[in-house]
């Protein structure tokens, strides 16, 4: 049975789902929901692995000094003891997944970014639910397992409905939301023509690629601006300029980033 717990007091929610806690084989889930941006810290956990995936926005990942991103259809996998740092947007919600076994693929890695797969995802929100059957989580917990993949590699394999191009683009921009990639330049790479991976692009996630790439460094952005200036934040998500970042910034949200920055303006 799931233990059910369920913490309201903004601006953070977390509710806890537990099965077959103190086994081997046991589960917990931690569904975490905040109106501000999500900070999981330096998180050193001695008798848990970690495992840290959101449906809907990108996160910040660090393990000593390998900082990446971590974007759709991936997780962040930690092993117990092996200190890291997570952090997500702000109205993000983000699932921290438990375990005393470590799954079959991601044996002998200590940490980073790895894939899981649609069902897997499926299954995590299925479980983090009240009610859920302890028998039928412990099963979920083996497909769970199962779905994911040692690095972000399995990606296109896991999570494509169209050709996988676009996917692939993905799978790039959302570890370098920067890049300075264009779309003709993706295709050549890809060894496709521009027209096929537009359409890709229009088919996976329903909108052209620029406006895609828009959406994600501005997700981005609202991950770093707790922690870094705006300045640095433009640059680091791929504007030449400080103000065309806080204009596209104020016409996605209709405020500017100093609203979300706890360095709003560069140090003198």
């Amino acid at each position: 049975m799931s233990t059910g717990s369920h913490h309201r007091t903004d601006p953070l929610r977390c509710e806890e789902y537990g099965y077959g806690l103190g086994r081997l084989d046991g589960i917990l889930v931690l569904k975490y929901h905040s109106a501000a941006v999500l900070e999981f810290g330096e998180t050193r956990q001695d008798f848990l692995h970690q495992l840290y995936w959101s449906p809907d926005g990108v996160l910040s990942t660090r393990c000593g000094a390998d900082a990446r991103f971590v974007g759709p259809g991936e997780s962040f996998w930690a092993q117990r003891a092996v200190t890291h740092d997570v952090r997500a947007a702000d109205r993000q919600t983000v699932y921290r997944i438990c375990l005393r076994q470590v799954p079959p693929a991601l044996v002998g890695l200590r940490a980073g970014a790895v894939s899981i797969d649609d069902e897997a995802a499926r299954l995590v929100e299925a479980i983090a639910a009240p009610g859920y059957d302890e028998h039928d989580a412990l099963a979920a917990r083996e497909r769970i397992l199962a779905g994911l993949g040692a690095s972000t590699r399995d990606y296109v394999r896991h999570h494509a409905t169209g050709t996988g191009f676009a996917m692939a683009v993905a799978r790039a921009l959302s570890h370098d939301p920067g890049a300075q990639v264009r779309l003709d330049e993706w295709a050549e790479r890809l060894h496709v023509s521009v027209k096929t991976l537009q359409r890709d692009f229009l088919r996976e996630f329903g909108m052209p690629y620029s406006r895609w790439r828009t959406k994600l460094r501005l997700r981005t952005s609202r991950v770093l601006l707790k922690t870094r200036p705006v300045t640095e934040v433009a640059h680091r998500v791929g504007y030449a300029t400080p103000s065309a970042f806080i204009a596209a910034f104020a016409k996605e949200y209709g405020h500017t980033p100093g609203q979300h920055a706890s360095h709003p303006t560069d140090p003198a």
